[in-house]
């Protein structure tokens, strides 16, 4: 593979760097990812930051330029996102609109749908939230209960999810549903796309352990939905379901940073702790452990950048990213925790408090880090994945 980028490439990135020098926001990088998570002021600052992008053309630059795109290749996404990532001003989460749903649709939706969604979520006018996990069906997304039932035009849905994030902000929902209780598991399935505003919904948050708001519980009691809102076939809504998945799990290909950028913080931080009468980072052994992150951080990056090939065949990613998705959380939590070891007591302040070195940041990031070990698929669920559908494993 040539890790080159092509003249074509370079010429973007230079247009997207000069567009950033003259409109990225200024922010205290140090506390920035302490996000207020869950709360509405954080919110409408990530919601202001997309909207600039957009207004500048720089959203969802990948796809098609007739629901408002760009139409940039693989390799100028990635190297969007290198951009982004150099400046530590990333694009803002404010919802699975971007990243799941929109190139789901592009992929499964009709064009009705295409139309009508698209260049919302393009432009951040629309919030979009994931309606998958239920209390009894999280890793085993299949044995989900949430019915939808049809009723003249409308489906009739009722039922639970749970670990919904951002569904307090949320204008819509992809949603699947069970709508034929006698069919087995993985069939009888479909996907629907649901107003958040529509009578029946009820959202409560789910308190984290950093404080923060940003899961919530959502109920539906006889909300009634559109059949056009249907996405593909009636009962077919698995293999739509495990499309928003892998572009889930494969997200971040060939960005340069990523948790190589908390390796470097890493760095900074044994720098400036004393050990023994000198830095952490003076002692053999703590720039030896460094050293096994890097290089397991650099391997991730081209395994991410062999992944590519069936990008740029234009068709959806495969369980390769469950080996991204696995590798990735692994190492973020195995950072995280030798943070921990370097802090010794100072890694018990509490994030933002007076004594917190790094503003609490390896606190909050400790804290933080068994969560993407446990969604979009828990890791276990990885292993089976990679075993079966990359290895070619037999199920036991």
């Amino acid at each position: 593979m040539d890790f080159n980028f092509s003249p074509e490439d370079e010429a973007f990135r230079a247009d997207f760097r000069a567009w950033l020098e003259k409109n990225a926001p200024q922010s205290d990088q140090s506390n920035s990812e302490i996000l207020a998570d869950g709360e509405q002021s954080d919110f409408r600052r990530r919601v202001a930051w997309f909207r600039k992008l957009a207004a500048g053309g720089w959203t969802c630059i990948n796809w098609p330029k007739e629901y408002g795109g760009r139409g940039a290749g693989i390799l100028q996404n990635i190297v969007y996102n290198q951009e982004l990532a150099r400046i530590g001003a990333p694009a803002p989460l404010i919802g699975m609109g971007p990243g799941l749903l929109g190139p789901t649709l592009i992929h499964w939706g009709n064009e009705e749908q295409k139309q009508r969604y698209l260049p919302r979520i393009v432009k951040g006018e629309e919030i979009w939230c994931q309606g998958y996990s239920e209390p009894g069906s999280g890793s085993d997304l299949a044995s989900l209960q949430t019915r939808a039932l049809e009723e003249g035009d409308d489906f009739v849905v009722n039922g639970q999810k749970v670990w919904t994030s951002i569904a307090q902000f949320a204008d819509f929902i992809f949603l699947l549903v069970r709508t034929d209780p006698n069919a087995p598991k993985h069939k009888g399935i479909s996907y629907l796309l649901v107003d958040m505003h529509s009578p029946g919904i009820t959202v409560r948050p789910l308190v984290q352990m950093t404080g923060g708001r940003g899961f919530n519980e959502v109920f539906f009691e006889d909300v009634r939905v559109p059949k056009k809102n249907l996405v593909g076939e009636k009962n077919q809504g698995w293999q739509v379901a495990i499309t928003t998945l892998m572009f889930e799990r494969s997200g971040g290909a060939g960005n340069d940073r990523g948790t190589g950028g908390m390796i470097e913080d890493l760095v900074e931080l044994a720098k400036k702790l004393p050990r023994n009468g000198k830095s952490a980072w003076e002692h053999d052994d703590v720039r030896q452990k460094i050293a096994e992150f890097a290089c397991e951080a650099t391997a991730l990056k081209y395994t991410g950048l062999r992944q590519l090939t069936k990008r740029l065949k234009g068709l959806p990613p495969g369980p390769e990213g469950s080996m991204l998705k696995l590798c990735s959380t692994e190492l973020n939590l195995k950072v995280s925790l030798y943070a921990m070891e370097l802090l010794g007591p100072y890694s018990q302040f509490e994030y933002a408090a007076d004594h917190a070195i790094d503003h609490g940041r390896w606190s909050y990031r400790m804290l933080s880090a068994r969560g993407p070990t446990i969604f979009a698929g828990t890791n276990q669920i990885q292993h089976n994945i990679i075993g079966e559908r990359v290895l070619g494993l037999p199920k036991g």
